[in-house]
């Protein structure tokens, strides 16, 4: 288990550099990677990013609890 949290803690790390990306450039690298052509287009790709990235928070969080 204590590897599945260090990778949900990475992936959650990835995301919020995402939101921070977004919040201080408007640039969404979710969507870059993914195909995208414009801010906050969402495909199959980066729907699927999006998910495992919210299942790692969870994951992240879970680690937490074992502090």
């Amino acid at each position: 288990m204590e590897t599945l949290q260090i990778i949900g803690i990475i992936l959650a790390a990835v995301g919020a550099i995402n939101w921070g990306l977004v919040g201080l450039f408007k640039f969404d690298l979710v969507a870059f990677v993914a195909g995208g052509n414009s801010f906050g287009e969402v495909n199959l790709v980066s729907r699927l990013i999006y998910v495992v990235v919210a299942v790692s928070g969870v994951i992240a969080a879970t680690a937490i609890t074992e502090l």
